[in-house]
């Protein structure tokens, strides 16, 4: 097509992408757009349409991103004489746009300076880029505002992985830009006379500055750049660009590469008097809120930075713990709760003991750390009182949208937190008597009517219930007066709510307390479970809690216990309980039942599953094709009971009674609805929980079941079989007497699965089948080699896993490579020496093509967030095999055309390999294996030449499975 052509295709395609009324209309024009921007005729086009007088604003800023992507992502594209030419087109555009749309002109400084990476110094005359800019600069001062962008954003981009070059050149180009660091900054410094240009020249500052330092304090305090922050600060429309600026200078004192706050002090002292200077303007009405934020911002900067300096608590420091108060008073949480992570700090430094300087065994150790505490004790009790009103309720809570009452779920978690801090400075016992005191306040002025504000009392509880860990157990002064608030409380759905949460964060308190208090405490969580089904959900919940740490209490009440646990199942009640927090309510009864007397707990057992087991009988009794109608959902629910039930009562004898009986229905269940993934799911889970509770006590149940999900895998495939039959290996792996059996088993279970798992494709269509196969491998090496290791399935599940390394499904592909990784490892061990000779047989012959497989994947068959675990089974290769894994990594190393990988790049890949044979600390050879990913991956064309190289699906496993 030509050229002008192209260019009316491009207009009508964002025209029609903007304003054509038809959404199939739009989204063609956006796949064609999007696909032309992966064309080499972008660059012409794009550029073309650029300098074009007649182009509207939705074709320049289409044709900036295309033109800025094509020069980070696909400058190799270009032939080496097409440079000049780019940067004069790139250079006569950021003239046009000098005074044109912001957007457009930012992408094409964001296109100069990938350029400028990409080609060496020397490209650009007479010292690279900066003292090209700076001729530009003094030569063109109309021309400023480009300049100070493309200033800005150069080292916004030294370090960009946006970009597509070699990791050498991108550490070449960061160090070419620390080094005229200095001309920068006196170009900018140059600027100052500019004041309308203030904020872009201390916007650049600010960047420059992230990149490298190295400039001495006693240089930054009277530097003019930073004494135009400062006085920016003062000013009546402060820049957000000062903000920015003296941030960077905070952080940068107290950064450990800066030589530690004592070098940094005669900038600390220029910095700190300064912001603390601002303090009033926090309670300013008249200034505006960006304002106020951007002083908080200051405040928090300085608090997060200089905390250890503040921990000493001298009088200098207090100041600005009290500016710090002042924030975290500010009516808008988004501007008090910028304070939140200093609190946190300064508590970690005031409680550790590792904070102070002496050593733990010296007295005056602890003494310093008392002082400290009880210096900062009355900023933590006033904070508790600035923070604790936030996490109320709003009035209209009911009316908020989903996302609204997110926000505010974060708001209350934080709020927490913060408590919690303060509670671990103060003690907890005087945090709860601060939040206390409010909350008999708050009880004060709220009857039992309806109408009554229930939110404060809320608030309260909340608080309470947020420090329960730091209160003492043997706390009897408040507590006690606080659970006899419980039965007095207003019935209303969310501080009933709390106040069964509250219950359930202090059941370890009420283990200590008198055991008469449980009956009460029973009586509110059974009517929160009436009340809401918020309230039920957080009073089961609480239910669990008490049951676990009150057990020993609680089974002389075991009947009225069970009264509610009936009520709750069986519906029967008037509980408003959802199917998924009943869980709860079975784990607390399964776990008092767990304290009983053998003898005792079989007949509570039987209580426990009777409301359980006679609805899924039911449902058997019905019949095969009835029982195939049901919805999953009704038998899960009571398979899921049954499964916590087996998991938590914890009588081996008793469990593995209450299966047998039970493995008729069970039998029905898995006959009939093998084909339904959920309910198999579920069964199975029931039946692992069973098999750890009973262990070899199940015998012949045991043996029943996997006989029958043996038969039942051929026919559906359902990942779960797998899932049951690795916990299976893992508790009879290493008993002998269950070798023949279970030998059987894996092979029925692993031949199987290598038919149906043949392609990439296959396993693309089921990971989850592919994640489970490998588990259980896996669980086969640790637990029984001496049968997984010489079957006659093993070569074959070798070669499964090379079909599927690639694999993009993130679990499934992880459980491939660590079922490799511990193959290896397992060659490597004392332990593996009997089988070592099968696994050097079986890995040998398939040596070569595992390891470019493997190659491939780091190489961009896999995503980068798989180069960790790649490179672990790379390595367990190399100290396996040695030389030979150097041979095979040649091999495929020299697939690899020039122009992808340098001769440098792949030599450095190679070494890695021979480091990690000789036995290397892999964190020693992680770089040059990062380095390889990386440079093949730098951009789509080099990653398709690479795979095209390396054809990792393509391998021929036929030939090395025969």
């Amino acid at each position: 097509m030509a050229s002008t052509e192209l260019q009316n295709t491009v207009k009508a395609a964002l025209n029609a992408l903007y304003h054509h009324p038809d959404d199939s209309v739009r989204m063609q024009a956006d796949r064609w757009l999007q696909d032309f921007q992966r064309t080499i005729d972008a660059w012409q086009v794009s550029d073309n349409l650029l300098h074009d007088p007649s182009s509207n604003l939705e074709t320049l800023i289409f044709c900036s991103q295309t033109l800025r992507s094509k020069v980070q992502r696909d400058f190799e594209e270009l032939p080496s004489e097409a440079f000049c030419p780019l940067r004069d087109s790139l250079y006569g555009l950021l003239k046009k746009l000098a005074n044109g749309p912001a957007k457009v002109r930012t992408q094409i400084c964001l296109a100069v300076a990938a350029l400028a990476v990409h080609v060496s110094a020397e490209d650009w005359g007479g010292g690279g880029i900066l003292n090209w800019l700076g001729e530009e600069m003094n030569s063109h001062p109309e021309w400023i505002l480009s300049f100070l962008e493309l200033l800005t954003v150069l080292p916004q981009e030294a370090m960009s992985y946006r970009i597509a070059v070699r990791p050498e050149r991108r550490r070449q180009f960061e160090k070419e830009l620390i080094s005229s660091m200095e001309i920068a900054l006196r170009l900018l410094i140059a600027c100052l006379s500019l004041n309308e240009l203030k904020e872009q020249i201390l916007e650049a500052f600010a960047s420059w500055f992230r990149l490298g330092h190295g400039i001495p304090a006693l240089t930054l305090a009277s530097h003019p750049l930073v004494h135009a922050a400062l006085s920016d600060l003062n000013s009546e429309q402060m820049s957000e660009a000062a903000v920015n600026v003296v941030s960077e200078l905070i952080h940068y004192t107290a950064a450990g590469r800066s030589g530690g706050l004592s070098a940094q002090m005669p900038l600390i002292q220029v910095l700190v008097p300064r912001v603390m200077s601002l303090k009033d303007q926090l309670k300013d009405s008249s200034k505006d809120e960006e304002d106020v934020k951007a002083i908080a911002r200051l405040f928090a900067d300085m608090g997060d930075s200089y905390v250890e300096l503040i921990a000493t608590g001298s009088e200098e420091s207090m100041m600005i713990v009290h500016a710090l108060l002042e924030v975290a008073s500010h009516p808008e949480y988004d501007i008090a709760s910028m304070t939140f992570y200093f609190w946190h700090s300064l508590q970690v430094n005031l409680t550790g003991r590792e904070s102070y300087s002496l050593s733990e065994s010296n007295p005056p150790s602890d003494a310093e750390r008392n002082r400290r505490l009880h210096i900062f004790r009355p900023a933590y009790e006033l904070l508790v009182s600035l923070v604790c009103f936030r996490v109320q309720y709003p009035p209209n809570y009911l009316e908020l949208s989903r996302e609204d009452r997110k926000d505010f779920d974060k708001t209350r978690y934080a709020i927490g937190e913060v408590l919690m801090d303060a509670a671990a400075v103060l003690g907890g016992d005087v945090a709860l008597r601060i939040l206390f005191m409010k909350l008999v306040q708050a009880v004060g002025s709220c009857s039992n009517d309806e109408s009554c504000q229930w939110q404060p009392a809320e608030a309260s509880l909340y608080g309470i219930q947020a420090i329960a860990s730091s209160v003492s157990v043997f706390e009897a002064e408040v507590m006690p007066q606080v659970m006899a608030l419980f039965p007095k409380l207003p019935r209303q759905p969310q501080l009933l709510q709390t106040a069964c949460l509250t219950i359930g964060a202090y059941s370890k308190w009420l283990n200590a307390a008198p055991a008469e208090l449980l009956s009460s405490i029973i009586e509110t969580l059974t009517i929160g479970m009436s009340i809401s089904e918020d309230s039920a959900a957080s009073a089961s919940l609480a239910f669990r809690h008490v049951c676990h740490d009150c057990c020993g209490k609680l089974c002389g009440s075991l009947d009225g216990l069970l009264h509610i646990y009936h009520l709750a199942v069986t519906g029967e009640g008037s509980y408003k309980l959802a199917e998924e927090d009943s869980l709860h309510l079975v784990e607390a009864l399964s776990v008092v039942v767990a304290k009983l007397s053998p003898d005792q707990a079989k007949k509570a057992l039987e209580i426990l599953c009777l409301p359980v087991i006679t609805p899924l009988q039911e449902y058997v009794n019905l019949g095969s094709g009835p029982l195939q109608q049901v919805p999953a959902r009704q038998l899960m629910v009571h398979i899921d009971r049954l499964a916590n039930i087996f998991g938590h009562v914890n009588h081996p004898e008793a469990v593995a009674d209450a299966v047998q009986r039970l493995w008729p229905m069970f039998k029905a269940i898995f006959d009939h609805r093998g084909w339904d993934t959920r309910t198999m799911e579920s069964l199975c889970r029931a039946c692992k929980y069973a098999l750890k509770t009973s262990g070899s006590l199940m015998g012949n149940t045991i043996g029943s079941i996997l006989e029958e999900i043996q038969g039942l895998y051929q026919l559906h495939h359902q990942p779960c079989f797998l899932y049951l039959s690795s916990e299976v290996i893992k508790k009879f792996g290493s008993d002998p007497s269950c070798a023949i059996y279970l030998g059987s088993l894996v092979e029925a279970l692993f031949s199987h699965t290598t038919h149906i798992l043949r392609t990439i494709q296959d396993f693309t269509a089921r990971p989850d089948i592919a994640d489970d196969c490998f588990l259980l491998a896996s669980r086969c090496i640790r637990y029984c080699p001496h049968i997984f290791i010489p079957s006659s399935i093993f070569p074959s599940l070798i070669d499964c896993a090379m079909i599927g390394i690639t694999v993009q499904h993130r679990e499934a592909c992880k459980s491939i490579l660590a079922f490799l990784s511990d193959v290896l490892v397992l060659a490597n061990s004392k332990g593996g020496d009997p089988h070592g000779s099968i696994i050097d047989n079986v890995i040998l012959s398939r040596g070569s093509s595992l390891t470019r497989i493997l190659i491939a994947s780091l190489t961009g068959a896999l995503p980068s967030s798989r180069v960790q675990e790649v490179t672990d089974v790379l390595i367990s290769l190399a100290r396996s095999y040695g030389m030979k894994v150097l041979e095979w990594a040649k091999g495929s190393i020299s697939l690899l055309p020039s122009t992808a990988v340098t001769e440098v790049e792949g030599s450095r890949f190679l070494n890695a390999l021979v480091k990690a044979a000789s036995g290397a600390d892999p964190y020693t050879i992680m770089a040059p294996i990062e380095e390889l990913s990386d440079v093949c991956r730098r951009n789509r064309t080099v990653q398709e030449i690479v795979q095209g190289a390396l054809r990792p699906h393509e391998l021929n496993f036929a030939v090395v499975s025969s």
